[in-house]
């Protein structure tokens, strides 16, 4: 199995309703894209403060590294980063598998 991991820093003045969305329209390639498992998602929730101001993250199961690879370029994961993507301040991604 592979997780692909991300951590998002919206840009300023971006609602709560959006930031929604854009987790609701990721949540969504689940069961569209193949390989692509499950997706779950949040705010940052630690008093830690090692976020780095990052303020949502999410992870992602692909059965596979080659699901993953297949998922990438995936004309749905290109609709959704067009959604998302403009939004965003900064973004992280890590992948490892298990």
């Amino acid at each position: 199995m592979t997780k692909h991991y991300g951590m998002f820093q919206f840009k300023e003045g971006v609602t709560e309703e959006e930031i929604t969305l854009c987790f609701v329209t990721m949540k969504a390639m689940v069961g569209k894209i193949p390989g692509l498992l499950n997706m779950e998602y949040g705010p940052y929730d630690s008093t830690e403060g090692l976020n780095d101001g990052y303020t949502h993250g999410f992870i992602m199961d692909f059965e596979s590294p080659e699901a993953r690879e297949a998922y990438l370029p995936h004309p749905i994961h290109e609709e959704v980063k067009a959604l998302v993507v403009p939004k965003l301040e900064r973004v992280v991604v890590f992948d490892f598998n298990i």
